[in-house]
């Protein structure tokens, strides 16, 4: 769900709490480092290239992927 989060908008920059509403479904936060760990697997799976990190703001699929 993470993945296709990003996917849906190549090229839009999501923040923690907007991934954190599409793959939860949750009105509340979650204090964990989940997403971090989600994006880090995906990353080992598909390649460094393709996730990006937005330093203070979020993280954005290329629309080269």
């Amino acid at each position: 769900s993470l993945l296709r989060a990003l996917l849906v908008r190549p090229g839009a920059i999501l923040s923690r709490s907007e991934l954190e509403d599409r793959i939860y479904g949750w009105g509340e936060e979650v204090e964990s480092n989940a997403v971090e760990v989600l994006i880090h697997s995906l990353r080992r799976k598909l390649g460094s290239t393709v996730i990006k990190n937005v330093r203070g703001v979020g993280w954005m699929v290329s629309r080269n992927y």
